[in-house]
């Protein structure tokens, strides 16, 4: 599953100091799955913004086309404070743009690598206070988003930019996203998103539902307790294969033997959010957040008892 932009050569550095009305783009600020992002001013409201652009070069099917414009009118309609806004949509005769909110801050993939940078090793993992508000946050957006039609199905530290002044977790890349409105162009046996994060059912290509990114939510919230997730070296076929064949192996121990500190009653939700049968992982993001919630109550107490 290459990325679309990989399978061109693209001189991306054309593209800085275009302008798309007021607006102008003034270096490139990363790379994902389905465009390239810049950072650009507008001079309308004198600040700063983020310009993804898929050039359609590399939109090399209308499926890809279809999908970019899709991630728009998806995220426009959602309005939460853990989604990233989008505000504009557009194309030029060689590339499609979406306008959004620039986030200043790192993505939640490089602040768990960071931590494991740390010399001391009782600090190389995020606190567990702070975990759980990151997490019970993200999961208060997904369950909005699932209110709402939307399923995201690529939910992953990278897809979580955390805001360097509030320390808020935003979601972004709805890029495979799909509603339950509309066709949104994924059929059924195409298989997209991040195999480490994806649901048995997403990498056999089945239906997915809200339960999808329950799944993915549950081995984010392992990586953050963990750092590195218990699991083998493979390649991307070998671990589709493992989840669509022997899903329950993916894990190669528990979480409380990845991380001893890992309390009994954590690792059970975590290992219910994960459960590759649907009919025993949580039906929804608000059951797992609930749980998570009476789970962070119940250390508080503990740690206010300890202090006394």
């Amino acid at each position: 599953m290459k990325n679309i932009l990989e399978l061109v050569s693209i001189d991306f550095n054309k593209f800085i100091g275009r302008e798309l009305g007021t607006i102008t783009i003034l270096k490139e600020l990363g790379r994902g799955n389905r465009g390239v992002v810049f950072i650009a001013f507008q001079k309308s409201l004198k600040r700063q913004v983020a310009v993804k652009i898929l050039p359609k070069v590399s939109a090399t099917t209308q499926q890809q086309q279809q999908q970019f414009r899709d991630e728009a009118e998806i995220i426009a309609v959602l309005s939460h404070p853990n989604i990233i806004p989008i505000f504009e949509m557009g194309e030029e005769n060689d590339f499609y743009y979406h306008v959004m909110q620039l986030v200043s801050g790192k993505d939640l993939d490089t602040v768990i690598a960071n931590h494991l940078k740390h010399p001391v090793p009782a600090r190389r993992l995020i606190p567990l206070e702070e975990t759980l508000g990151i997490v019970i946050q993200i999961l208060d957006g997904i369950q909005y988003a699932h209110e709402e039609g939307v399923v995201h199905q690529d939910i992953k530290p990278s897809n979580i930019l955390m805001e360097e002044r509030t320390k808020r977790p935003l979601i972004a890349d709805f890029g495979i996203a799909k509603t339950v409105f509309a066709d949104t162009g994924m059929q059924k046996g195409f298989i997209a998103g991040s195999p480490t994060y994806m649901s048995p059912e997403q990498a056999a290509g089945r239906q997915t539902d809200k339960q999808t990114d329950v799944y993915s939510m549950g081995i984010l919230l392992l990586k953050m307790l963990t750092g590195k997730l218990p699991v083998r070296k493979e390649s991307v076929e070998e671990i589709l294969l493992r989840k669509i064949r022997e899903p329950d192996t993916f894990l190669t121990m528990l979480p409380s033997e990845a991380n001893p500190l890992i309390h009994k009653e954590l690792e059970r939700i975590i290992l219910k959010a994960i459960r590759a049968d649907i009919l025993w992982r949580y039906k929804d993001s608000k059951t797992f957040r609930e749980d998570l919630l009476a789970f962070r109550e119940q250390v508080m107490k503990q740690q206010a008892v300890h202090k006394e």
